[in-house]
């Protein structure tokens, strides 16, 4: 099957992302896959949520946000209704389980990272990619903290990064476009580490459901494009990569084949 956009099944959108793309934030790149482009920001905040007072542990959260034009049809603002929409608050609190799955929150201490994921053009993938860009964000404001000298160490235990999945038209399909998404018979996001231990699966059917064996074949799909995502990863963040999971060692060695 050759795609719309002239890929393979197994085929990837090219993915660029940009570091270092915001002036004051901590962290920050613009990340594009495909069409899709997002904003993420890491922001340093030196306190945590009432739960966690006297902890000693700190805290990463989210926020994401669609720009009013990012889509086909004008989106209106959150902000205009009065609260975040369903769909909102389900990807950022997606964001940051993603993220709190590879922070030692301990050794980050009392104080919390916003991750700001702000979309500025949609052609699906946009949760996976906020995901994905959000961790080299993230990375610079743990190695800002370090290099501040506000904690010790690097509390980054391994690599992360998400991917889309999916069966369109009878075919399993790596990054779904939106043209793809809004049609596909299955739809799923994947989340893992760079040791492709699963973080979040979020997966469902429409119209029929689907076996065990396509959604392992799925999973199969999505670690091989999260492999490529985080080398690429790794090629971003230079010699600071070393310094994930440890001084002396690169998280995710173990894919190696």
């Amino acid at each position: 099957m050759i795609r719309n956009d002239g890929r393979r099944p197994e085929e990837m959108r090219p993915v660029k992302i940009i570091r270092h793309y915001l002036k004051y934030a901590e962290g920050s790149v613009l990340i594009t896959v495909g069409d899709t482009k997002v904003i993420c920001s890491a922001s340093v905040e030196e306190k945590v949520p009432p739960f966690l007072k006297g902890t000693g542990k700190g805290w990463i959260t989210a926020e994401y946000g669609l720009l009013p034009r990012a889509t086909i049809a004008r989106t209106p603002r959150d902000v205009n209704k009065g609260r975040p929409a369903g769909r909102t608050q389900e990807i950022q609190r997606l964001i940051g389980r993603a993220a709190r799955a590879v922070v030692d929150l301990k050794a980050l201490g009392e104080r919390t990272i916003w991750l700001d994921c702000d979309v500025i053009q949609a052609d699906g993938g946009t949760r996976t990619a906020a995901i994905t860009g959000s961790f080299i964000a993230l990375a610079d404001a743990l190695d800002w903290l370090r290099q501040q000298g506000f904690i010790p160490g690097f509390p980054l235990r391994d690599f992360l990064a998400a991917v889309s999945v999916g069966k369109v038209d009878g075919e399993l399909l790596l990054d779904l476009a939106y043209d793809e998404d809004s049609r596909a018979e299955v739809d799923m996001n994947v989340v893992m580490t760079g040791r492709r231990e699963i973080v979040e699966v979020q997966g469902t059917a429409e119209g029929q459901p689907f076996s065990r064996q396509e959604m392992n074949a799925l999973l199969d799909l999505a670690a091989a494009g999260i492999d490529r995502l985080i080398a690429y990863q790794k090629e971003i963040l230079g010699d600071l990569a070393n310094r994930v999971g440890g001084e002396d060692e690169q998280a995710g060695d173990s894919n190696a084949e």
